[in-house]
């Protein structure tokens, strides 16, 4: 039980507000990875504020047209690139039209992942290559194809990678998930003192608990089936994220005031990650949490007589 006179961390200021001077990116394109829906259009449209013109890119058309919508409104320039980053000439194409339009982006968010929960026994190997491929070599790929175009004209960049904080706590329920983030943390570290020398930042931002429309129907579910206001008093806050938290965070890494922030991993979460209680509380399989019954393994067919 929570005590009714804690007041939890304060509520942010209302979206629209900046964090940052007006102008920070005037002159600069974004180029965010997933940025049509969910917490990568929250980025997408705090950039947008702040002057920058924004490439998403994504493979389907209805979300890219949702961020076109969403960045339109606010009156910035925005192109949208269908792609699939699992495919390096996808991912070269894209590029190539983005510096086609604005110019080579200044900014790289690397937002597009893959996910679903799943006990670690049920998950075929197709499942796991399928995550894996899209969250960390994605991921890896776009860096790459950005960094070089940077490193052939000696210009000074931004990459922020989007991460989780099962990366380094584990994460029962997404193994495949959790295994490709960490992949990516370790990615933010390395790539930093690799291209530092050239004048590329690369850091890691991990949000917390942002709901939002455009959440995937597994995730909401499991959200859904709290008590109605358990989500804010899960959390060491006693309130969720509101998006525009996420995307402040996001455009101060890759603002002139963070230059010398470079291998960081920024958590967003209200301290939740670290959150511990004093006793455990009965342990629960990921098969009960996500309401399977127990473990079956397939029976192979018989084989069909001689």
């Amino acid at each position: 039980m929570v005590d009714d006179d804690l007041p939890g961390l304060p509520a942010p200021p209302p979206l629209g507000t900046g964090a940052l001077p007006d102008g920070t990116f005037d002159g600069d394109a974004v180029f965010v990875t997933g940025g049509g829906t969910g917490l990568g259009r929250a980025i997408a449209v705090e950039f947008a504020r702040l002057g920058a013109s924004i490439v998403i890119a994504s493979r389907s058309d209805g979300h890219l047209a949702a961020g076109r919508e969403a960045i339109e409104a606010i009156g910035a320039d925005v192109a949208t690139v269908v792609c699939d980053i699992r495919d390096p000439a996808a991912v070269a194409d894209s590029f190539d039209a983005a510096e086609e339009r604005f110019g080579l982006p200044r900014v790289l968010v690397n937002n597009a992942a893959a996910n679903f929960p799943s006990p670690a026994e049920e998950l075929s190997p197709n499942a796991w290559r399928t995550v894996v491929d899209i969250t960390l070599n994605g991921t890896f790929l776009c860096c790459s194809e950005f960094a070089r175009r940077h490193l052939a004209v000696g210009t000074a960049a931004s990459i922020i990678n989007v991460g989780a904080s099962y990366a380094w706590t584990g994460g029962p329920g997404f193994a495949h998930s959790a295994a490709a983030k960490a992949g990516v943390a370790n990615m933010v570290e390395t790539l930093a003192v690799e291209w530092g020398p050239y004048g590329i930042q690369v850091n890691g931002l991990v949000p917390g608990l942002f709901p939002h429309e455009d959440m995937t129907g597994d995730i909401r579910a499991g959200l859904d089936r709290g008590a109605p206001g358990s989500l804010d008093l899960s959390q060491p806050a006693l309130r969720v994220g509101e998006r525009q938290e996420l995307g402040w965070a996001a455009t101060f890494l890759a603002s002139p005031y963070a230059r010398f922030v470079s291998g960081h991993t920024l958590v967003v979460d209200g301290a939740n990650w670290q959150r511990r209680t004093l006793t455990n509380p009965p342990v629960a399989t990921v098969r009960r949490q996500l309401g399977l019954g127990p473990f079956v393994p397939e029976i192979p067919p018989a084989p069909h007589p001689s």
